[in-house]
């Protein structure tokens, strides 16, 4: 099928360019010539070296650190190609950013996502393309098309080709439970629930407060796979981890979408029980942040894949669609 517009333009930021030239080079298309620079004085400067007017344009940026400069190269990049006339702008986003900031939890507070949603919209995209957010409503911050993809059956493959028969999947918190559980089910595996509590203690110095752990599920003897969207800290992962060993878990693997990895993480994972941090290319790792247990997986034939679905004008549903796995 025919594109609607004339032929297809990416241009990729200063966020993720490796991820963008795999993309290209899946879809047989040259990265689109733009200039993204930074001044003295810390101003952007986006030029679009090449006409985009009446072209179906995708702009992929990964909200990678240093965070604010590519929230704003994104922007910048966006208006210059709206600005250009181009038939169609399309932000592809693989990580977005401020994920966590999704609603008021605290008096007066805001809800950063949200704003980031306004700007993007602002900016000139006419709609979205996005991996794995961390909550689903942020898709409805937005008045323009949303096409949230999910690399979890990636993962899912990567431990599949394995071909172990005693896989238990865990969930570090209560809230990633429902994706856990999917997550499970595509694998056959059953699945184990990390809770986390809010405790208070009354001692000789007064109250103190801690967060005690506890595990729904047996994981005695299995290999248990931590499944989650995003690792920052690892402050979850770890104390899962420990938790599982502590259980007679017989190995930990950690399978996670987003690579944050910020401060100090990559060191504490690579000294944690787990033994393989499987990850994507949605953002990404720096060579001081890789270690041998350090596993990444890209996701630039499913991008690939979407961009050319969108530019044709067909259906992504498929996509979205989990695959049944057989054991």
């Amino acid at each position: 099928m025919s594109s609607r517009f004339d032929e297809l333009r990416i241009f990729s930021g200063n966020g993720n360019p490796s991820l963008a030239q795999a993309i290209c080079a899946r879809l047989g298309v040259r990265l689109g010539d733009v200039t993204v620079t930074q001044y003295e004085n810390e101003n952007i400067f986006v030029r679009l070296n090449e006409s985009v007017r009446e072209k179906d344009v995708f702009v992929i940026q990964s909200l990678a650190s240093p965070l604010s400069d590519r929230i704003l190269e994104l922007l910048i990049m966006l208006d210059a190609c709206r600005r250009a006339s181009a038939g169609r702008v399309t932000a592809v986003v693989p990580f977005y950013a401020y994920a966590r900031s999704d609603k008021r939890d605290q008096p007066r507070v805001p809800i950063t996502a949200r704003l980031l949603a306004d700007m993007i919209q602002v900016a000139g995209a006419q709609q979205l393309v996005t991996l794995d957010l961390h909550a689903g409503q942020i898709q409805g911050f937005f008045s323009i098309p949303v096409d949230e993809l999910s690399t979890m059956s990636l993962l899912v493959r990567h431990f599949i080709d394995r071909g172990w028969d005693d896989i238990v999947v865990v969930s570090p918190d209560m809230g990633f439970a429902k994706r856990a559980r999917n997550f499970a089910e595509q694998l056959g595996a059953p699945l184990a629930i990390v809770e986390k509590r809010h405790v208070t203690r009354l001692g000789l110095a007064g109250e103190s407060e801690s967060d005690a752990l506890s595990l729904i599920g047996d994981v005695s003897g299995r290999r248990c796979i931590l499944v989650d969207d995003e690792v920052n800290t690892g402050a979850s992962l770890l104390k899962a981890a420990e938790l599982l060993e502590h259980s007679g878990a017989r190995e930990i693997y950690a399978a996670v979408v987003h690579p944050v990895l910020g401060d100090d993480a990559a060191e504490h994972l690579r000294l944690s029980p787990i033994r393989e941090l499987v990850t994507t290319d949605t953002l990404p790792v720096p060579a001081e942040k890789t270690w041998p247990g350090l596993r990444v997986l890209t996701v630039a034939p499913l991008l690939a894949e979407v961009i050319q679905r969108i530019h044709s004008g067909v259906s992504v549903h498929t996509i979205f669609s989990p695959r049944p796995v057989r054991r």
